[in-house]
């Protein structure tokens, strides 16, 4: 068979403004064989109900054992690489039920007050730089070091090893060349041996203690399992949700009605997270799949092995599935969305993920009731990949009291 000619759709104009291109793709169909920047081919999957339908499709694997030549995400050690984002089926679930207690929405609203605790103490930061200084960035003075710190104390990081780390998962998913990522990942696996090696002998109580606990004395997981859990869990639980926040925040100030809203009705804040979550949403795709057999999505049969992306970001702005869907509105009828994914594969944190956003938005609309823009909009600087489009800083300062 002959392989389809390839889009070249990932230019400048994508990056400036990718729902443009997802809204042109979706006219022409909902199943697109395109290029990556690297050549790489990919099926790119842009509808509501293709993408909502691949997510719980078995037929797609996220297993690199069915994977053919082309695009298969980042190269990771076999000790980062038995994380649940590459499992699917009996192995997913025995290692998701050894971590999923400590993540359901009433472990995580025990975890309240130190979420606002944290939050609360970083925005006072922020305050005091903006009146020191004329302005402070979001991104790094609360959005980053708000998931850095709670998810640093569930699993047990210390304290002054969470920046490194942090500063290493950035390197990895926007390095400045090839070598950056073999490093940031090298860093990251020495990292997590040495923190498993003190919490074998320190037991903490936290997350990763348990992890060990269930290793060395039930045998229910081995070491490259444990290794790949602790990796997932701090790599998405700081990455994902700073970038929701930071995201957010700039929407509600380029949407003064929706902030005045919210600012009136806190009670809001679910409805807003929800909607910045379907229309906001950093990452643009789903983990990259690969079918088992030839299969049909849609109208187009993909060959076993290729890549799938389903597009996240295309399906959130699909107007078969939502009225007017580039309209931000936090009093949206219907805010149901694909950010945390759908089935086996939804997101683990999602709970611990809402309750940091939904605080997050509180204390700061709380907090700075003249937050406004340090720097125009159009020249904030953007992490812009295939994968994401995430604020690498948000200039804010205070608007003059009327």
């Amino acid at each position: 068979m002959t392989p389809p000619a390839l889009q070249q759709i990932f230019d400048e104009a994508y990056h400036l403004d990718p729902y443009a291109t997802y809204a042109r793709l979706r006219a022409e169909g909902g199943v697109h064989p395109v290029a990556l920047p690297d050549g790489s081919p990919v099926w790119l999957v842009t509808t509501e109900a293709e993408v909502r339908a691949g997510l719980t499709n078995p037929l797609l694997s996220v297993n690199k054992k069915h994977a053919g030549p082309g695009f298969k995400g980042f190269s990771l050690p076999p000790a980062l690489d038995a994380n649940l984002l590459n499992i699917d089926a009996s192995d997913h679930m025995r290692l998701r039920r050894l971590v999923s207690k400590e993540f359901t929405p009433r472990r995580v609203e025990q975890l309240g007050g130190r979420v606002r605790e944290a939050c609360e103490l970083l925005a006072r930061r922020v305050h005091d730089r903006v009146v020191s200084t004329g302005e402070a960035d979001l991104v790094a003075d609360l959005a980053a070091p708000l998931p850095l710190t709670v998810v640093g104390d569930l699993l047990g990081v210390p304290e002054k090893d969470r920046d490194p780390f942090a500063s290493w998962v950035g390197a990895m998913l926007e390095p400045k060349s090839p070598q950056d990522v073999a490093a940031a990942i090298a860093h990251i696996h020495a990292y997590l041996l040495a923190l498993i090696a003190l919490r074998r002998r320190e037991p903490d109580g936290n997350l990763i203690s348990g992890l060990i606990t269930v290793r060395d004395e039930q045998d229910r997981l081995d070491e490259n399992e444990l290794l790949s859990l602790a990796f997932l869990i701090l790599m998405a639980g700081i990455d994902n949700t700073q970038h929701v926040i930071s995201s957010g925040v700039l929407t509600l100030l380029r949407h003064p009605d929706q902030l005045e809203a919210l600012r009136a009705d806190p009670d809001l804040l679910p409805e807003t997270v929800e909607e910045l979550l379907r229309h906001t949403t950093p990452n643009h795709t789903a983990i990259r799949r690969f079918p088992t057999t030839d299969v049909k999505i849609g109208d187009t049969v993909v060959p076993a092995g290729d890549t799938v992306l389903l597009c996240l970001a295309s399906a959130h702005r699909d107007p078969t599935r939502y009225p007017d869907p580039d309209r931000f509105d936090i009093e949206r009828p219907d805010k149901t969305h694909l950010t945390l994914g759908v089935g086996l594969h939804y997101c683990l944190g999602a709970p611990l993920a809402r309750l940091q956003i939904r605080t997050a938005l509180d204390v700061i609309t709380r907090t700075f009731p003249r937050l406004t823009l340090a720097t125009p909009a159009k020249a904030l600087p953007w992490r812009r990949t295939f994968r994401s489009h995430a604020l690498k800083q948000l200039p804010i300062t205070l608007s003059p009291a009327p």
